[in-house]
């Protein structure tokens, strides 16, 4: 029998959602994003969120969409670069360990630990049994992280072939994205299979009831950054701190100094 495509939001008849009402509810939410910050801050609360899937899934831009109006003092991106060789002869989290919030802070993994569970075992880079070893302690990890106070929240972003292809098409050709292509995408693509059957146990292992896997269909970039921001916000218990509301004061410019004529070396004005 043959197999069935999966469907995508096309084939469902549902149209992409216009650029209007995009920037209208992710301004909504921002503000929530806002509330929740202070909220995390005046509770000391610990949140980790963490982003997995596919190259060209949206992890990165469903990030940004998350972080561009809060507090990079409060919301921390982490997106750590390849093990050093230090690294790689430690014990397989403990470069993660460091980087784990503390009272206050939202700290958001672009890709995690979970790299053991993907791309370096579908490329080769470490053995099955430290597959196998990784699978079965992960669960322990993270609710040892859950008992210290953490909230942790798991994303998987689930992109479809064509759409993967559409997109590291557009890093080939468009120069403001030919930085996110890498060598490792290059070789990861045609290895589908391999990626799925990966994904597919890594859930069966760590899609745990203290530490689910929650799924975003991300083929349209616009809905998946505000489902996920939709769902963070409803996933955190918070209110909004009402605190009285600000006023400028009345400023007394040239009464204490007079300004002196300094040769600024002003930029070129070009635009």
């Amino acid at each position: 029998m043959k197999k069935e495509k999966a469907k995508t939001r096309k084939d469902e008849g549902i149209r992409k959602m216009d650029r209007k009402t995009y920037d209208a509810e992710l301004a909504r939410l921002h503000g929530e994003l806002v509330k929740l910050q202070q909220w995390v801050v005046h509770k000391g609360l610990k949140v980790c969120v963490l982003f997995e899937g596919r190259d060209g899934a949206g992890k990165g831009g469903t990030i940004k969409a998350i972080t561009e109006r809060v507090s990079p003092r409060v919301f921390h991106v982490v997106a750590l670069p390849a093990p050093t060789e230090r690294e790689q002869s430690q014990m397989y989290v403990q470069r993660y360990l460091p980087h784990l919030p503390a009272a206050g802070e939202v700290i958001i993994f672009d890709r995690s630990w979970y790299n053991r569970a993907g791309v370096e075992r579908v490329m080769g880079f470490c053995s099955e049994d430290n597959v196998k070893r990784f699978l079965e302690v992960v669960p322990m990890f993270e609710k040892m992280m859950l008992e210290s106070g953490i909230i942790l929240l798991k994303y998987w972003m689930e992109v479809s072939p064509e759409e993967q292809t559409r997109r590291l098409t557009a890093r080939i050709d468009d120069p403001r994205k030919i930085w996110k292509l890498s060598p490792m995408d290059i070789k990861s693509y045609d290895r589908w299979d391999d990626y799925t059957k990966a994904r597919d146990e890594m859930f069966a292992a760590t899609d745990t009831p203290w530490a689910p896997w929650h799924v975003v269909r991300s083929d349209d970039k616009k809905r998946a950054r505000l489902n996920t921001i939709s769902h963070l916000l409803g996933s955190i218990e918070y209110k909004e701190l009402k605190g009285d509301k600000h006023e400028l004061p009345r400023r007394k410019i040239g009464k204490t100094y007079k300004e002196k004529e300094y040769p600024f070396k002003f930029i070129p004005e070009k635009y």
